[in-house]
């Protein structure tokens, strides 16, 4: 085979690497994604999906999907956990569409990545190798050469590491630490009929407490309720998901509201992630390798913007190779350079988000003062940053 014909490949098959794969079809490359589960798939739950995420959809030709299996909500809400004062609440309908040019919506995690895997099956022109793990990666001039667990050397164009938090791609070229944040989330999928009347709004909702949240939002056309609770942990942590305890989740929330406290005693199974991100960095491109989603800039969960991020860097991407000619060595350099601090401030807000939502004392008293009276329009300014990004200003200008 010259190289040519080399397929690009894709380390990881998750929302990241799915994404990319589109993104490099529509620039005419034949993709291979290796994936190390043995199926491919996604676990989690819901996942919140603002304007940015279904500009990203479009460009990669899936948007009809995925606007199919959402649930598009009225608006998002904020109340403090002890009290159940309204902190804010922002509309998201005619209004902030209008601002936007696409809507906020909540879906489940698995209906955004099958929407992707339909997209990447119907090219053609994408190949899925599960039970894949990457071991080590090799270059040339004018190649890369990926090795698996078996000592199989798949052959590539270019290498794109969407291989997670827990990155081999990025542990072979950076290697730098996990920061592990101590914070504990839990999550589950509730159906409707168990799910309490006086919580069932059609919005993206959260009570914050003194160490803790409490998030709930519907899904699959309203059918099922996401629910996800967060608390600091009283012990030492590692990054890791396993089963969790309806117990250990009760123990956390004693002195929140009778309301709230209705969403920690309705799961009949909890999953747990222990969270970590990283520092930001600022090189993740590497000859023809080059980083994507949670392993370029791995985030906590407090902006929801984690899924949103790995599909804004595969359009990203995509252009990229678009504008220098399907050049990898100068698309990687402009890709890199259009997302890292977009990406960084994602990282370091998330933190500080994190915070306000766990604030006790007299934090909490101003964090409930920070919005109150604050109109619409003036929470939309705010968004604009966020929300504003589309494949037409994606990449940084030379």
């Amino acid at each position: 085979m010259n190289d040519q014909q080399l397929p690009v490949i894709v380390a990881g098959g998750g929302i990241g690497g799915l994404a990319a794969a589109l993104a490099l079809v529509r620039q005419g490359f034949r993709v291979k994604v290796l994936e190390q589960a043995p199926e491919i798939g996604e676990i989690g739950a819901g996942i919140q999906l603002g304007p940015n995420a279904f500009h990203a959809f479009d460009a990669l030709g899936i948007g009809d999907k995925a606007r199919g299996r959402a649930v598009y909500t009225d608006y998002m809400v904020m109340h403090d956990a002890l009290d159940e004062y309204q902190v804010g609440k922002i509309p998201t309908g005619e209004a902030f569409i209008k601002r936007f040019g696409n809507p906020y919506a909540v879906i489940h995690r698995v209906d955004v990545h099958l929407s992707l895997l339909e997209g990447a099956q119907e090219t053609g022109r994408v190949e899925v190798l599960t039970s894949t793990h990457v071991e080590r990666i090799e270059q040339d001039d004018s190649s890369v050469t990926v090795y698996d667990q078996h000592g199989t050397a798949h052959r590539g164009l270019a290498l794109i590491g969407c291989d997670g938090v827990k990155s081999v791609v990025r542990e072979q070229y950076v290697g730098d630490p996990a920061r592990v944040t101590g914070h504990v989330v839990y999550r589950a999928v509730v159906d409707k009929a168990d799910f309490p009347e006086n919580l069932q709004w059609n919005a993206a909702s959260i009570w914050v407490g003194p160490n803790c949240h409490l998030v709930h939002y519907p899904l699959r056309g309203g059918e099922q309720y996401n629910v996800v609770v967060t608390f600091h942990s009283r012990q030492q942590e590692e990054w890791s998901v396993t089963d969790g305890s309806k117990e250990e989740v009760e123990s956390y929330f004693q002195g929140i509201c009778p309301k709230a406290r209705q969403l920690i005693e309705l799961p009949k199974t909890w999953k747990r992630w222990a969270t970590a991100d990283r520092e930001p960095i600022g090189q993740w491109t590497f000859g023809r390798a080059t980083l994507l989603g949670d392993a370029a800039h791995p985030t906590t969960q407090y902006m929801a913007q984690g899924a949103c991020m790995a599909l804004e860097d595969a359009v990203t991407l995509g252009e990229a190779l678009r504008v220098h000619g399907n050049d990898f060595i100068k698309a990687f350099e402009h890709y890199q350079r259009s997302r890292i601090a977009r990406t960084a401030r994602i990282v370091l807000s998330s933190r500080e988000m994190g915070r306000i939502y766990h604030a006790k004392g007299v934090e909490r008293l101003v964090r409930n003062d920070l919005w109150r009276g604050r109109t619409p329009e003036r929470f939309y300014d705010a968004m604009e940053w966020l929300y504003g990004w589309n494949v037409g200003n994606c990449l940084a200008k030379d």
